[in-house]
């Protein structure tokens, strides 16, 4: 493996770790004992553990707009775009390819209350994530899809908290048709049929 593969698996191992354990779960010898390195491999690939935690953020935020926002790129802006990003996030909330769920999720509660670097990166990108949202359902508004009684950041909100919701019900009640329920939510926020 030359370093950017070896840097990318030591960021999906992490990534999986802190899926379950948190960011601050994550240990430079636990993450080489899972890729059979040396502690200096891992931890020459990125100097500090906050470092590893700060790409392990972008990793995750990376593959949720992946998987969320650019599969509905292609869509007509409006309600259709719109109700594809609602799509694809219940989708992701359903199975986000981490084994203890959604690794935003898990960091925003692990970080929320925390002052530093970890949680500003995982802020911004939240905010951008929030940004897009309320620029899509603005769009969808303006395009005549949506009523223009309906409030572009709470809308977002709704959309946001539904979705956060989504994990837990799937993982601690093993509701299965969760994801369905969530799409239905969301619509029902948007109005939409």
């Amino acid at each position: 493996m030359d370093a950017l593969e070896t840097r990318a698996a030591i960021l999906r191992t992490a990534a999986d770790v802190a899926s379950v354990e948190g960011l601050e779960g994550l240990s430079i010898g636990r993450l080489a004992t899972e890729l059979s390195m040396s502690k200096s491999g891992v931890l020459g690939q990125f100097g500090s553990k906050e470092e590893l935690q700060l790409e392990t953020v972008r990793l995750v935020l990376a593959n949720f707009r992946a998987r969320v926002w650019e599969p509905a790129q292609h869509l007509e802006h409006g309600l259709p775009r719109l109700l594809g990003i609602c799509d694809a996030w219940t989708r992701y909330a359903m199975d986000p390819g981490y084994p203890g769920g959604c690794c935003v999720a898990t960091f925003t509660f692990e970080f929320d209350g925390r002052p530093g670097r970890v949680r500003d990166e995982l802020a911004r990108g939240l905010r951008q994530w929030r940004s897009t949202l309320v620029g899509e359902i603005t769009a969808a508004i303006e395009a005549g899809d949506l009523s223009a009684a309906l409030e572009p950041s709470q809308a977002a909100f709704s959309l946001d908290a539904i979705a956060s919701g989504v994990g837990p019900a799937r993982m601690l009640h093993g509701d299965v048709d969760a994801g369905t329920w969530a799409v239905r939510a969301m619509r029902t926020v948007l109005r939409a049929p």
